[in-house]
């Protein structure tokens, strides 16, 4: 048996690891020769008195290469070290992997390199104290520094697991949307195909008329169902011309009133296709005749589109499981971030929809 493929839905990240995600080079340019001037000054390592000006320039030269040594290779560490270890999953193992390194990192090399200075610049007269002192003072401001990196690179992995969040979520609520939007297809044509089956054994006149305007109303499903939100006015035209199929078949048992004045319908937006199958729900859970007509109105307040019709309840064979509902409560959420309100009274059926200003 074949296995069955399942698409994923996979957001490319890069990891966070490689150097070219932190532009630090102003950062180096800067502190490198700050602590290669600095230190020295501090520890008195350099006697301006004694040196020449050639041999101080000379001198402070040495120690901003001990210090882009240093800040390089321990740099090249902590990133080294990050694809090995993580803040958030090891933490403690993380913080010993990072003393250790610098340590067996800087100790030897600051060493090493002072006293190749006193062998250039003193004879080989090496004062230990002051070596000693300097690459305490180093070891101190390399902790310093990985601290201040880790600091950046905590925030940026927290913005990039933000992000990537945001990313998923979006994702996800792009395929609810459109699965929601692919079960409108199926559920009007099914209801349109029972209908038209209806009028083709009653009267195959209505029929062909019923079959011509359905196409019109179907061209606009196509058109608008991937849209997000259409205008008010283009909603209600297409809700008169549903409605037109619905006249085809019960002629005057439903009425349609709409009260929107004309100013408002080229400022509201609204998802497509709400108006529909609220017109559609209420053909379904109702009994209606010529003598009892379904009336289904529109009205706008404060902006929220209020449809009600008035009650008289259908028996059905078996309880409704309300997806048509369901479907577009889920829709304005997704789309709108606005909840609709349904209120179920004794003697209407009421559903306010929230519609956005065109900006």
């Amino acid at each position: 048996m074949e296995k069955e493929k399942i698409n994923t839905l996979t957001i490319p990240t890069k990891p966070l690891a490689n150097t070219e995600k932190l532009n630090d080079i102003g950062f180096r340019l800067i502190l490198i020769p700050f602590f290669g001037i600095a230190i020295p000054i501090i520890t008195r390592m350099i006697d301006h008195n004694l040196f020449t000006n050639f041999q101080v320039k000379c001198s402070y030269g040495y120690t901003i290469l001990i210090a882009f040594c240093v800040w390089e290779g321990n740099r090249y560490l902590l990133f080294t070290l990050r694809s090995y270890f993580n803040w958030f999953n090891k933490p403690i193992k993380k913080i010993l992997a990072l003393l250790l390194a610098i340590s067996f990192y800087t100790i030897p090399l600051s060493t090493l390199l002072l006293v190749g200075w006193y062998h250039i610049f003193k004879n080989g007269l090496v004062d230990w104290n002051i070596v000693f002192t300097s690459t305490l003072i180093i070891m101190i401001c390399v902790v310093f520094i990985v601290h201040v990196y880790e600091t950046v690179f905590l925030v940026m992995d927290s913005e990039s697991k933000m992000l990537k969040n945001e990313q998923l979520e979006r994702a996800r609520a792009e395929a609810s949307l459109e699965a929601l939007k692919n079960q409108i297809d199926p559920h009007f044509i099914f209801n349109s195909l029972n209908t038209l089956s209806h009028l083709i054994e009653e009267s195959p006149t209505k029929a062909k008329l019923f079959n011509d305007n359905l196409a019109d109303v179907y061209r606009y499903i196509l058109h608008n169902k991937g849209s997000g939100l259409v205008l008010l006015k283009d909603e209600l035209d297409f809700l008169q011309d549903y409605f037109s199929l619905l006249k085809i078949r019960f002629e005057n048992a439903v009425r349609l009133t709409i009260e929107v004045p004309e100013r408002f319908v080229d400022l509201f937006l609204i998802p497509p296709i709400s108006l529909q199958l609220l017109a559609e729900n209420a053909i379904k859970h109702n009994e209606f005749s010529d003598i009892m007509p379904l009336n289904i109105n529109i009205s706008i307040v404060d902006d929220e589109l209020i449809v009600r019709n008035q009650i008289n309840r259908k028996k059905l064979r078996k309880k409704s499981s309300n997806i048509g509902l369901r479907n577009l409560s889920e829709r304005y959420q997704l789309t709108t971030s606005k909840q609709i309100t349904i209120k179920n009274t004794e003697n209407e059926f009421i559903v306010s929809l929230p519609v956005l200003k065109i900006i």
